[in-house]
């Protein structure tokens, strides 16, 4: 029933979401058109529901060669592969709402855990990968809120960016999947989307830990 009922509201919402937010991505197609490399929008294999790969929406934010350059496929904070529109887009989380594209075709929902790429989600141990996709990735989630502060966190670290996303990110990214997975609720997923907006306006707070206080606490 949670499913079903989950499915319903993601179909519902998804398409009052693309109508409400259209005044606002015509100007940001428009910016992205006319700066940077001039595309819009940036599509990448993700790990979905059941570990089946599926194709991700984002806005464009970075260069087309990315990939190929610098810390490959981890991003630090002030990366300057990332364009300058770009860099705004991901601060304010711009970048992430076509997503909601996916959310509607059924990829997606608008809680779960993030969608990794294939090369990250293959750092996941064997148990962790049989769990984490067991329900649908989500635009935002209980890793996304925790992990709000991820490209500081990698560009911090004294360890080089990906043995940092290995070591110190990944076991503790796949502790609080896990966490969702066995406190999974309607009651849980409103309270992460509330929190998403709160860490929007206060990202220094701590309220996710007193609203969810068994929630693993980092060690880092």
């Amino acid at each position: 029933m949670y499913v079903v009922i989950k499915r319903f509201f993601d179909i519902l919402f998804s398409l009052l979401a693309l109508i409400i937010l259209l005044p606002l991505f015509l100007p940001v197609i428009l910016l992205l058109l006319l700066t940077g490399e001039h595309e819009v929008f940036f599509r990448q294999d993700r790990v979905g529901y059941r570990n089946s790969i599926f194709r991700i929406w984002k806005f464009a934010t970075m260069l087309k060669n990315s990939p190929n350059m610098g810390s490959g496929d981890v991003t630090t904070r002030n990366d300057p592969r990332v364009t300058k529109m770009g860099r705004f887009l991901r601060i304010s989380k711009l970048n992430e709402l076509p997503q909601i594209i996916n959310i509607l075709t059924g990829d997606m929902s608008f809680v779960g855990p993030r969608p990794l790429m294939k090369v990250g989600f293959d750092r996941y141990t064997d148990e962790m990968k049989e769990k984490v996709y067991r329900v649908k990735p989500g635009l935002t989630g209980i890793g996304s809120i925790v992990f709000r502060d991820e490209e500081l966190i990698i560009t911090k670290s004294s360890l080089p960016p990906h043995e940092c996303y290995r070591q110190v990110i990944l076991p503790y990214k796949g502790a609080v999947e896990i966490w969702y997975q066995q406190h999974i609720s309607f009651f849980t997923d409103f309270m992460i989307l509330f929190l998403t907006a709160w860490y929007i306006i206060f990202p220094n707070s701590n309220l996710v830990h007193k609203v969810f206080p068994s929630l693993p606490r980092r060690q880092f």
